[in-house]
């Protein structure tokens, strides 16, 4: 008999994990899918870093890591956040986890409490809701459009805080839309934050921070008055084609740091001692590598958007980072091919996979169900050939 927790039950499976999942059963069976659902670059490691994980295999790096991580990656952290984001922390800010989503949820589980009120912009990642959950906090969605580049204005912003707000969920540039927030922007949410009566923390979430094609990254955490409430959350996943070695890792006042550190260690304890090793390298070489796949996005990301115009009914934006497009595609709803009829981006999504053999991911997965997610983490063809299939698929709903 069955009897998993209510904690399990209360948590919803990952659709961006489900829709990959499905196309790969089509694969199995011989058919010709395009997964467009899939949230990593498809760039293989670059060598230097793959160099230094073999070498730190052959320098016997095969023992249990300490909980935070090792000395030479936090201090490559400590230098990569002055470097590149003018950030000042110490070691002990530090915490080195199994992938930035294995950091957020720490974080959360350090901070929140049953009852503790988390806002959370949507169009949001999907493990945000589902982590807040795990810790019993309460969910606060505040939606954003497409009008507004998918970005929580300060009214907004304000308009959501109770005495029960612990904290705010911050994604730049966006999974799923590819959004980014200027330096003004975060400057005045800082602001709301900062004048809030009760303490209010900010998890920044910055694991697409090098995807990002138009300027400087810039972080919430820049602000002085603001730091001691930001964790920065950031990895090598994304940025160096790491999503396999599985680093993430924080940038918190300490006390949260220490915290994390804690949680981690009744958990998972360290992370990959190799990974670790292959880290440092990722973090302590120069952008090239980052530079090379960047401008690989930068075309597919116009590719897509010239091939998307030629599709009725679609309405997007232009996306200043990650790689993904998330067109609003409630148009289709209600129309049907004579044999499918599509109410909802889930039965829109099933019918291109079924019909175009192109796996994306429905908005609802985001909070935004009129919406459907692109990724353009795939080669020119396949984009040009999905596209080609998604348009034909599309004109025959009427």
């Amino acid at each position: 008999m069955e009897n998993v927790s209510e904690r399990v039950t209360s948590l919803a499976i990952s659709q961006t994990l489900e829709m990959s999942k499905k196309s790969r059963e089509l694969q199995a069976k011989g058919i010709d899918v395009i997964n467009l659902s899939v949230g990593e670059p498809d760039f293989n490691t670059p060598q230097h870093i793959k160099d230094a994980a073999i070498k730190a295999i052959n320098d016997n790096y095969s023992h249990y890591s300490p909980v935070p991580g090792y000395p030479e990656l936090l201090k490559a952290i400590v230098a990569k956040l002055k470097r590149e984001n003018n950030l000042d922390y110490t070691t002990d800010q530090i915490v080195v986890s199994c992938g930035a989503k294995h950091s957020l949820a720490n974080v959360i589980l350090s901070l929140v409490n049953k009852g503790d009120e988390v806002i959370v912009p949507a169009p949001y990642w999907v493990s945000y809701i589902e982590m807040v959950k795990l810790a019993e906090g309460v969910n606060v969605i505040v939606p954003t459009t497409i009008d507004n580049n998918f970005k929580i204005t300060p009214d907004q912003l304000q308009k959501a805080i109770t005495p029960k707000t612990k904290v705010l969920f911050l994604c730049s540039p966006s999974n799923p839309t590819g959004s980014l927030y200027s330096k003004e922007e975060l400057k005045a949410i800082a602001d709301v934050v900062a004048k809030a009566q009760n303490d209010i923390y900010i998890i920044s979430d910055e694991i697409y921070e090098h995807i990002n094609f138009v300027g400087n990254h810039e972080s919430i955490a820049q602000f002085d008055f603001i730091r001691d409430k930001v964790i920065v959350v950031n990895g090598v996943s994304k940025g160096y084609a790491m999503t396999g070695w599985r680093i993430g890792y924080i940038a918190a006042p300490k006390w949260i740091a220490k915290a994390c550190d804690k949680i981690q260690g009744q958990t998972t304890s360290g992370a990959s001692s190799i990974s670790q090793m292959a880290s440092v390298a990722a973090l302590n070489s120069d952008s090239t590598c980052i530079t090379e796949m960047v401008s690989a996005f930068k075309r597919r990301r116009d590719l897509v958007i010239e091939l998307v115009k030629d599709i009725k009914g679609l309405q997007y934006n232009i996306p200043d980072g990650a790689f993904y497009l998330f067109p609003k595609a409630s148009y289709y709803f209600g129309k049907t091919d004579g044999k499918t009829k599509v109410n909802t981006a889930n039965e829109l999504c099933l019918y291109l996979l079924d019909n175009a053999h192109v796996a994306l991911v429905p908005g609802c997965a985001f909070g935004s169900p009129e919406y459907i997610r692109f990724s353009y983490a795939a080669s020119d063809d396949k984009l040009v050939e999905a596209m080609k299939r998604i348009k034909i698929a599309l004109d025959k709903l009427n």
